[in-house]
């Protein structure tokens, strides 16, 4: 009967100290929870993750400039021209080898991040030896594709992760 009453307590200690432990465990959690959620990105951020852009009014050979992430980002609709000298430059003509293909959804369309991949200048349009963008500030061009033909800039210009979400818009992010 002794040995009853002991085996009673027992039991009784295991649930009592596994129903604190977990009262415990609840309540840093409820504590902790908050200031992780604190970390996270607020709203206004998210917003700025990615942006839709109308490309319906942008005729062939013209390019517009947007703000994403508070970098300029070049949309330029390529002219078949613009195409071909991007298709038919030989891979070892370029610093950064990348072919034209890798680096367009849709050939008539190209999407860059605006920004030199020297010292972060923003390049000018339509100028330079190769018909795309050249950065002033120490002279970089770069191609139709916006790939590095001449100058400091060590890689070419970054292409953003897009898509198409219809024939006349772009999301970008």
């Amino acid at each position: 009967m002794n040995e009853n009453k002991n085996k009673d307590k027992s039991t009784r200690r295991d649930f009592l100290t596994t129903v604190t432990a977990t009262v415990g465990a609840v309540g840093v959690g409820a504590a902790v929870f908050p200031i992780i959620n604190h970390m996270n990105p607020d709203s206004s951020v998210k917003a700025l993750a990615s942006i839709e852009v109308d490309i319906s009014g942008v005729n062939e050979g013209q390019e517009i400039t947007v703000l994403w992430r508070g970098k300029p980002v070049f949309i330029k609709r390529r002219t078949k021209e613009d195409i071909l000298k991007a298709k038919e430059t030989k891979m070892a003509d370029l610093k950064d080898p990348q072919e034209d293909k890798a680096r367009v959804i849709k050939e008539e369309w190209l999407v860059v991040i605006g920004v030199c991949t020297h010292l972060g200048c923003v390049p000018a349009g339509g100028q330079g030896d190769y018909s795309g963008w050249f950065c002033p500030c120490h002279g970089s061009h770069y191609d139709t594709s916006g790939r590095i033909r001449k100058g400091p800039a060590p890689t070419n210009l970054e292409v953003p992760k897009y898509e198409f979400v219809g024939s006349d818009k772009i999301k970008i992010g």
